[in-house]
């Protein structure tokens, strides 16, 4: 059986010039909110393939992806080419550990994500049976320009729809936007803005942090969040603290 199944590009949302999303008519095997898979095309007689989170709850018919198109990357910019009909490789059998079940229970659920990495808690907030495993959700998303802020609209309705159990924190690095925090998340973290913004506190006792972004922030935010007294989650000795790098 092929691992590979060809897949159909039914909408491109374009967030801005380099950020767009795909939707794309596939089957592939039952994934969980949380896992990914990876998407190729054909170049010069050889398949380039690269990694990329559903964005889509596994009830939804159409897979959906977040990418962002890298001047010098080998798929990315012809992804963002790629038009409703056109056609793409999707492997059949998702994978990844950034999911629910191996995050250990607790009360207040973290969600940090930088960039397109925001994909992954998407595919969690949509599935509808998430939401009894935390009594709140919250959402860190942080982005250098409010432009690059992909799925903001979906996002401020959840949070008006679910106002007791989901709060989201949007962070912008290198411009002021009223009503949204501004600067890293681990300086946010350190600092409490993040905690008072959100008006909870993150402790070992009643949170659990999924991080996922860039390498450069998951380590300095480990490294606050360690020096707050939470631990990596590891399935030998569970903490509080899941980690998924972007690349």
């Amino acid at each position: 059986m092929s691992l590979w199944v060809t897949g159909t590009v039914v909408e491109r949302i374009d967030w801005n010039d380099k950020l767009f999303s795909l939707k794309v008519d596939a089957e592939v095997e039952p994934f969980v909110a949380g896992q990914f898979t990876k998407l190729g095309l054909e170049q010069e007689g050889e398949r380039v393939q690269r990694a990329y989170s559903f964005v889509n709850a596994p009830t939804e018919p159409l897979l959906e992806f977040l990418a962002v198109a890298v001047e010098e990357g080998k798929l990315s910019p012809r992804l963002q080419d790629l038009h409703p009909g056109d056609q793409l490789m999707v492997a059949k059998r998702p994978t990844g550990f950034m999911v629910l079940d191996e995050v250990p229970a607790g009360r207040d659920l973290w969600m940090l994500a930088t960039g397109t990495a925001v994909g992954p808690f998407l595919s969690i907030l949509r599935d509808a049976g998430s939401w009894e495993q935390f009594e709140t959700f919250n959402l860190v998303y942080a982005v250098r320009n409010l432009e690059d802020m992909a799925y903001l609209e979906e996002i401020r309705a959840l949070e008006q729809a679910r106002p007791d159990q989901f709060k989201f924190i949007p962070v912008v690095s290198r411009e002021e936007v009223a009503g949204m925090l501004r600067g890293r998340i681990p300086s946010l973290i350190a600092g409490g803005q993040i905690q008072e913004y959100a008006d909870r506190p993150i402790t070992p006792s009643r949170s659990q942090v999924m991080v996922c972004g860039n390498p450069d922030m998951i380590r300095d935010t480990l490294a606050v969040l360690e020096g707050m007294k939470l631990r990596k989650n590891l399935r030998r000795t569970p903490g509080q603290i899941t980690m998924e790098k972007y690349w």
